[in-house]
């Protein structure tokens, strides 16, 4: 018999917010972890893979621990992006929705300070932040974490990575005595140092959901190919995901700002994300794949935490990743919710044996995709073209007088014929050879 939320200590008002969202049987990872933050007092790691339901494991126990009658900030939850932070801080107001007097608030850059300054001088239970903008807020004396008695570290393996000594500087001045929750998709080194310097001796480590490191309802794969062909092979490969929702990862932002603009070019449903990009863009593109009007969002590592879309078929990494903890959070954007994933690595020939490290280190198994023949390639490249001719906007500065002379030329041409000599023009100029028996296939 599977245990309700009331079977692991939730109160009813909090069972209500879950019920808008309909929420109603807690995740693996909710069973084992709401119960330790409820009723003990050690720091806790809990090692879990992104869309398992961690938000609801940290957030749904800090709420009702909540003393309401203090007005001092009582918990400070890190999140590495301004997404992710957005995300936990929206899930927490709905959870929360019907317990009005916890004030929750989120402080992130990319939008002005003042606007949060002035909001913290209101009552402020929960403040959900990004390291940077944390240490702006303490600069300036705005806030007071003096007091705190829970700091949650979400995907703490990126904050580790990138914000270092933010988190060394956010953790000298809050309370030693603070309860530590810390949650993360690998133990990497880094982590293991944070856990010794910063956490507990007793401090609790719970692994859920964790076989084959995060990776369960995965299906990775990697493709070979010459530097030359990548972006054919990656169109190809798109088409034949027609109508499904993926995340492309690149490594830099000028690589996102380059493929962007490529599958722009081609007429592909894309948007780009990354870190230098202004706050209102990113709302706005992250808005448009979320509602479904963009099909394919192209991304940095940092840029995409924070991402929770359950449509997402399929994950492409552009370019492997540096680490092995990058790779778990870019996989984990697939296969949310219990849907089947798909991972597929582009590489070059001389990438391949990194592979194998990605396996012994990651404890999975990287099947070959098959790259499209050359054939199939080239027809895609056609249609792509003829995709662009077709959303091409008309020219209304042209003279009634030139296109009549144009109609003049095209006038006994049918339909069909003029397709043909348009099609033979763009083969000879393209210099490909097209067989009669055409290879393209969708997956």
């Amino acid at each position: 018999m599977s245990k309700s939320f009331s079977d692991i200590g939730i109160n009813q008002l909090l069972q209500k917010g879950l019920a808008d969202l309909k929420i109603a049987t807690p995740t693996d990872i909710q069973k084992k972890i709401i119960p330790l933050l409820l009723n003990q007092k050690e720091d806790l790691v809990a090692l879990a893979k992104t869309g398992t339901g961690k938000t609801v494991a940290f957030g749904l126990p800090l709420l009702q621990l909540i003393d309401i009658e203090e007005t001092h900030v009582q918990v400070v939850i890190l999140a590495p992006t301004r997404e992710l932070g957005q995300q936990i801080h929206a899930n927490l107001l709905t959870y929360g929705a019907y317990i009005s007097e916890i004030s929750v608030l989120a402080v992130y850059g990319g939008i002005p300070i003042k606007s949060q300054i002035e909001s913290l001088k209101t009552k402020t239970h929960i403040i959900v932040a990004t390291p940077g903008r944390l240490i702006d807020l303490i600069g300036r004396s705005a806030i007071n974490i003096k007091n705190i008695k829970y700091l949650v570290l979400d995907e703490a393996d990126e904050i580790v990575s990138a914000f270092k000594d933010d988190l060394d500087r956010i953790i000298e001045v809050i309370p030693k005595n603070r309860r530590t929750l810390l949650f993360t998709a690998t133990l990497s080194g880094a982590i293991k140092q944070l856990i010794q310097n910063y956490m507990s001796k007793d401090v609790l480590q719970i692994e859920t959901d964790m076989t084959m490191m995060g990776h369960q309802g995965i299906d990775h794969y990697y493709m070979v190919v010459e530097p030359i062909e990548k972006l054919n092979v990656l169109m190809h490969f798109l088409s034949a995901k027609e109508g499904e929702r993926g995340i492309i990862f690149c490594k830099t932002k000028a690589a996102v700002n380059k493929l962007g603009k490529n599958l722009s070019i081609n007429k592909f449903s894309s948007g780009s994300i990354h870190g230098s990009l202004t706050q209102g863009i990113r709302d706005r593109i992250m808005d448009q794949f979320r509602k479904g009007y963009i099909d394919i969002l192209i991304a940095t590592d940092l840029a995409a935490r924070g991402i929770d879309v359950k449509e997402i078929t399929y994950v492409v990494n552009y370019h492997l990743p540096d680490t092995y903890e990058a790779y778990v959070h870019r996989s984990g954007r697939s296969a949310r919710a219990g849907v089947k994933g798909f991972s597929l690595t582009i590489v070059q020939e001389e990438e391949v044996k990194e592979i194998a490290d990605f396996e012994k280190e990651l404890g999975i198994k990287f099947n070959e995709f098959k790259k499209g023949d050359a054939q199939s390639i080239e027809e895609n490249n056609g249609l792509l073209w003829a995709k662009k001719i077709f959303k091409t906007k008309s020219n209304r500065s042209v003279s009634a007088e030139f296109k009549q002379q144009v109609r003049t030329i095209f006038h006994h041409l049918t339909k069909e014929e003029l397709i043909e000599k348009v099609l033979a023009n763009y083969l000879a100029n393209t210099g490909v050879t097209i067989s009669k028996k055409s290879t393209l296939k969708k997956d």
